[in-house]
């Protein structure tokens, strides 16, 4: 088992962030054939999403539909924090994504990439903790 955790800058209160190449980086680093990659972001108003790559329509189109989901403002967290909407839409996410390793590369398909969603942003850190397992 290897671990190690990356640091992503969000810019922007909703919004999806390639991290593919990163944990590639990482994959490629381990140096194992066969296993899988778990990609977990630490915090309980963000998630992971495999979703594809080709353009950022269906980064926006996410974006859109969490937001017409979980408007903000009319939650009884938003009597905390005011971020109701953005915890709502971290647990409708996940936390995480597992992604096989195969032939010592991430098992994703052509149009495939692992995205940070953010919900509550700006934030200047969000930490994500990378797990890989070898199969034996």
């Amino acid at each position: 088992m290897m671990q190690q955790i990356i640091h992503i800058e969000t810019d922007k209160h909703n919004g999806l962030y390639d991290i593919t190449s990163q944990i590639t980086d990482i994959v490629k680093m381990a140096n194992i054939s066969g296993g899988m990659v778990n990609v977990y972001v630490q915090g309980a108003t963000a998630g992971i999403m495999v979703q594809e790559n080709w353009d950022d329509s269906v980064q926006n189109d996410v974006i859109t539909l969490l937001r017409k989901l979980v408007p903000p403002g009319v939650w009884e967290h938003d009597a905390q924090d005011n971020n109701g909407d953005a915890h709502l839409k971290a647990g409708i996410v996940g936390p995480s994504e597992t992604i096989p390793i195969v032939d010592g590369k991430m098992g994703l398909s052509t149009w495939q990439n692992i995205f940070l969603c953010e919900f509550d942003g700006p934030r200047n850190d969000r930490s994500i903790v990378v797990t890989l397992i070898e199969s034996r």
